[in-house]
């Protein structure tokens, strides 16, 4: 099942908010973006920014499982999130 753009943003953002509970994470995820703490508290609203969360996430394993554990998600959604928002879409190249 596909989830509406509005689901997708509603987990991102929690992805977002566990993300900004790792003093560590956070930090490389602002240095790997360039963003600003201003940035994400303006950013929460555009769906582009907030699939840049989950492609971060969605790096490691580990960060997947335990955000999912952390804001009670299934480990698939994250990444059907991510599909759901714009550039997420899977890219059939035959």
């Amino acid at each position: 099942m596909t989830l509406t753009q509005e689901s997708a943003e509603t987990i991102a953002l929690k992805c977002l908010v566990w993300l900004m509970g790792d003093d560590d994470l956070i930090g490389v995820f602002m240095g790997a973006t360039g963003a600003s703490q201003e940035a994400l508290r303006d950013a929460v609203h555009d769906p582009d920014f907030l699939g840049s969360v989950l492609d971060f996430i969605l790096m490691d394993d580990a960060w997947v499982l335990a955000c999912c554990e952390a804001q009670g998600l299934s480990t698939d959604m994250p990444m059907r999130a991510r599909a759901a928002l714009p550039g997420g879409e899977q890219v059939n190249w035959t």
